[in-house]
C-alpha cells in the first residue's frame, strides 16, 4: 500500500538526493567550523567550567 502511494507522487526521487546533500553540507560546514576555530578559543571554552571567577551570578 505505501509502495503505491510513493509511486504515485512526482518527482519523488529527488527528495533522498536533497536530503543526503543537506547532510553532506552540514556536516562539512561544521567540520570546517572545528578546523578553523583558533586554538585559543577552544583552551578557553574548555576551562570554562574550572574558573573559580565569580561571573555567574546564578550561584553564591
Amino acid at each position: 500500500m505505501y509502495k503505491e502511494i510513493l509511486r504515485s507522487i512526482e518527482n519523488i526521487e529527488i527528495y533522498p538526493i536533497i536530503s543526503l546533500i543537506i547532510f553532506l553540507l552540514f556536516f562539512v560546514g561544521v567540520f570546517i567550523w572545528v578546523v578553523r576555530t583558533p586554538h585559543e578559543h577552544i583552551k578557553h571554552m574548555e576551562n570554562l567550567p574550572l574558573d573559580d571567577n565569580d561571573s555567574n551570578p546564578r550561584h553564591p
